[in-house]
């Protein structure tokens, strides 16, 4: 691990992978967003979400997509791959996965935008794609986060 990284005190990356096995929030780890002037988004493809249906235990797949706009701080992507796989054996509904994951994410690093999607596979014959977003309040990005959610509509593979 680079010393930069060192001194950003991250302490999953570079090191052997512990995987939790519910639900940890905890693990999220951030670092300083180096072009705080300028609005870029990122984007995160996680193709092999797995949760447990809280009723039945029979696991659920997803495609989850996180979409934001960095303000200070940013997501260290080995601590949001260690969290994302801390849903596998933890029993939630399609809907609260996404905006548990949203609101994680929110308040962990204060984004000026933030948007994610979960692409569930079907079961008994219904795909589920929830949705959730947020944009800092009284900003443009507060617009930008009322423009798509109207926006979202049958096709949530469009970006």
């Amino acid at each position: 691990m680079t010393k930069t990284r060192e001194n950003e005190g991250l302490k999953a990356l570079g090191k052997k992978t512990e995987y939790r096995q519910d639900y940890a929030p905890e693990v999220l780890e951030t670092f300083e967003n180096k072009h705080q002037e300028n609005d870029y988004w990122v984007q995160f493809n996680c193709p092999e979400f797995t949760s447990l249906c809280p009723i039945t235990g029979q696991p659920d797949f997803a495609e989850i997509q996180i979409r934001y706009i960095p303000d200070v701080k940013m997501v260290e992507s080995k601590s949001l791959k260690l969290y994302l796989f801390s849903f596998r054996n933890h029993g939630d509904f399609h809907e609260d996965c996404v905006n548990k994951i949203m609101k994680d994410l929110k308040s962990l690093m204060d984004p000026k935008y933030i948007e994610v999607v979960g692409l569930f596979t079907p079961r008994g014959g219904i795909s589920i794609y929830p949705f959730a977003n947020y944009g800092r309040k009284g900003t443009k990005y507060e617009q930008l986060a009322d423009q798509r959610f109207a926006a979202f509509n049958m096709d949530p593979h469009r970006r």
